[in-house]
């Protein structure tokens, strides 16, 4: 049944203008009694609840409903809807009703087709419906129930499907919330032709080694819980076109026998523990259409399959083991649209066929080893093209400006060179990210005389390509989202129609990045939605503005290396998702801020600033806490025992304040179990050397000897694959100071006081 709405008509209108309702659009009758048999009213907008009294109810001989892609407001289906027991085929999907299907559904013994499905929540289905449903409707030939909530059917309630093994061709249970062991007899059905589990995160299993559903074409079992290999007997599926076992936790080597699935066209095996190499053999499967296997163990090279694979279309192998250069051969005909061998291990050339191929359009092969120049594009069709993170050299590649179609376009971190006017960019009329950082020998000229670029754009990243002016272009972007100049010679002050812009203009922006530049006066104020304000490394003065308390969204919020003076405004300790705060190396004065209890902290960087008084005993809610370096200030209060309740500090550095008394540890077994380093020096502490105390530290026992090469501490902050923060800490050793940029766990086992 499964209806689809290409649009929207408006069936109804035309009734009254015809009194024979078996004339009307939609309406079906039995051409010997003239009863109405059939109503189909799907996708005709109709609007409002249904109500409980609606003349459809009353339609008795009614064999076929069809309401789906209405909108019926959230209302709920009537238990009426029992009383037409004469329907073989009803569907009632994405019309917007809600609450229980009615008991009184189980009544409609005749049913061959049932949809009751819905891309959003809605209907719930208790288990004793789902009992009598499946008990009474024996001739069911189709059961789409995506999307309806199921939780509270149990394990052995869906056993019961083996009651329809002679009738069951389609079943659909996707995103319903289904939980416990399925049982492999489901995947043994003699007749199922159609089945999909996608979604139902709680549902386990493991996919028969025999007996599967021989008509099998397609199969859906992404995001469900499913473990293993996948057996050799998949090859009895000679029938299947559709195979998704995406995130389905899955592992091994592919069998042999999968390759021999020749109708198939579309193929994902994505997010799971597969290894081995890809085999040759896929090049069997000469219908497919769509291939993706990201997210695994594959090893060894790309087999040369594109000679074969004429229709395919989607092709995604990143984030494996793969090694070798990319296959140079591939058919004129090619039908190719979209290439992914990112994240691999690639070397080699760019090959010609990624420059003259008319179908392409997204290209992404960053994350490699590839070497080169980019080439010549003869063809203008790419849209997106990200070559980010290679060893690529030579020129910025001019030929690119002729790709006027370009949306996305990343060639950060390639090793190019040279000077590029920024004023090129402005071809790309319908551009939305522009990603061309750390290319140190680039060169990117921006100066007054660059007076536009596509208003789409959202997306900007220029850091450490030699810039040496705020961009003034940037006030004409409507949409900008994410702006990253840092690492540049940018000097002054900010202008003021940059914040007039961030307050006032962009409404999605969520990340800004322009430390390590020259750049002095006010702070910036973030906007409200974002997510990373990087600062750091200026000559920026005053005061943190208590406006920046308004981005309750934060993740990352470093000011560090300026010239700041005032208070650290209270807002900043009760962010609900600040996993970091660095404002360290700067002139604040007064207390620390209070924390909240509910809080994300995991790094605290306020050392080297004039901070003063006791330490607030608010910094033991911070559960989270992996880095605390208050070093550097003239905090005056006892050593702070009741730190070590910290699960998860790896970093403590009190150096250089005003703290006095003994180092004590309380009754406690494990005192700050996971910590690595430990700087109180230059304090007014007393006593003896607390050796029972610092032998109790396990973090600084318990190493990894055997893994090979030097190992770092995990103190990176990422969000969205892209790295935010990478925590350093300054140590004292033999009386010299000492940054650690990246901080190796073999010199992490030392304390210092």
């Amino acid at each position: 049944m499964d209806t689809l709405c290409t649009s929207f008509s408006f069936k109804t209108e035309s009734w009254q203008n015809i009194t024979d309702c078996c004339e009307w659009d939609g309406v079906t009758c039995d051409t010997v009694s003239d009863y109405v048999i059939g109503l189909d009213l799907s996708c005709n907008n109709l609007k409002g609840e249904l109500p409980p009294n609606s003349t459809i109810f009353q339609i008795r001989h009614l064999q076929q409903l069809n309401l789906a892609f209405n909108d019926f407001s959230w209302s709920s289906m009537h238990v009426g809807i029992g009383d037409l027991v004469n329907l073989t085929h009803l569907n009632l999907s994405n019309c917007y009703l809600s609450g229980n299907i009615p008991s009184t559904i189980p009544h409609l013994s005749k049913l061959v087709s049932l949809d009751l499905s819905s891309s959003f929540e809605g209907l719930k289905l208790n288990p004793f419906t789902w009992d009598r449903l499946i008990h009474n409707a024996t001739n069911l030939r189709e059961l789409y129930l995506n999307g309806v909530d199921m939780f509270s059917i149990r394990e052995s309630s869906m056993s019961m499907l083996k009651n329809l093994s002679s009738s069951l061709v389609s079943l659909n249970l996707a995103y319903t919330g289904l939980k416990g062991n399925l049982s492999r007899e489901i995947l043994s059905l003699p007749n199922l032709q159609e089945l999909d589990l996608n979604s139902n995160h709680q549902l386990i299993g493991q996919l028969p080694k025999s007996n599967w559903s021989t008509p099998l074409r397609y199969l859906n079992l992404s995001f469900s819980p499913f473990s293993g290999e996948i057996p050799y007997s998949i090859g009895q599926l000679k029938s299947l076109t559709h195979l998704a076992l995406k995130e389905c936790n899955l592992n091994g080597t592919i069998p042999l026998s999968l390759w021999n699935l020749t109708q198939l066209t579309y193929l994902d095996l994505s997010d799971n523990n597969f290894n081995g190499e890809i085999s040759p053999f896929l090049s069997n499967l000469t219908h497919l259409t769509s291939c993706y296997f990201l997210g695994n163990n594959f090893s060894g090279n790309i087999p040369n399959i594109f000679g074969n694979l004429i229709k395919l279309e989607f092709l995604d192998l990143s984030s494996n083991s793969l090694v070798g250069p990319i296959p140079i051969e591939v058919t004129k005909h090619s039908k190719l649209i979209y290439v992914d061998l990112g994240y691999n291990m690639l070397n080699g050339t760019i090959p010609h066929w990624c420059y003259y191929l008319s179908s392409l359009l997204e290209l992404h092969l960053s994350n490699n080893h590839l070497t080169g120049i980019v080439g010549e594009f003869s063809s203008y069709s790419l849209k997106y093209l990200d070559l980010s993170n290679n060893n690529l050299n030579g020129h910025f590649p001019n030929p690119i400006f002729e790709l006027q179609n370009l949306t996305y376009l990343d060639l950060s971190s390639t090793n190019l060179s040279g000077i590029v006017n920024f004023q090129q960019f402005s071809k790309f009329k319908n551009l939305t990210s522009l990603i061309l950082s750390n290319n140190s020998f680039l060169s990117i000229n921006i100066d007054s005389s660059v007076e536009s670029i596509s208003p789409n754009l959202k997306e900007l990243h220029l850091s450490s390509t030699n810039i040496n002016n705020f961009p003034k272009f940037l006030e004409r972007l409507p949409n900008l989202q994410s702006l990253d100049l840092s690492h540049n010679n940018i000097h002054g002050n900010i202008p003021k129609w940059f914040q007039t812009k961030l307050t006032n203009s962009w409404k999605s922006f969520y990340y800004i990045n322009l430390s390590f530049n020259k750049l002095q006066g006010d702070l910036p104020i973030p906007p409200y939605g974002t997510e990373a304000v990087l600062l750091s490394n200026n000559n920026f003065t005053g005061d943190i503005s208590s406006a920046f308390c308004n981005a309750t969204f934060l993740l990352i919020l470093n000011l560090a290396n300026n010239n700041l003076t005032g208070m650290i405004p209270k807002c900043m300790g009760t962010f609900s998702y600040l996993p970091v705060l660095d404002l360290q190396m700067n002139n604040l004065y007064g207390s620390i801020p209070n924390f909240s209890e509910e809080n994300m902290f995991e790094t605290i960087k306020l050392n080297g600033n004039q901070l003063e008084g006791p330490l607030p005993h608010s910094l033991t809610h911070c559960g989270k806490l992996k880095v605390l370096d208050l070093g550097d200030n003239i905090i005056e209060d006892v050593f702070p025992n009741w730190l070590q309740i910290l699960p998860k500090l790896q970093v403590l550095s009190l150096r250089s304040n005003k703290l006095y008394g003994k180092i004590t540890c309380s009754s406690t077994k494990h005192p700050f179990p996971m910590l690595r380093i430990f700087d109180v020096s230059n304090n007014n502490i007393s006593g003896p050397l607390p050796t029972q105390c610092i032998k109790n530290f396990q973090g600084m026992m318990n190493v990894n000897d055997s893994k090979i090469g030097l190992q770092y501490m995990d103190l990176a902050v990422f969000y969205n694959d892209f790295k935010y923060y990478n925590d350093s800490v300054v140590v004292i050793m033999k009386g010299f100071s000492m940054e650690l940029t990246r901080i190796l766990t073999m010199m992490t086992n030392r304390h210092t006081l």
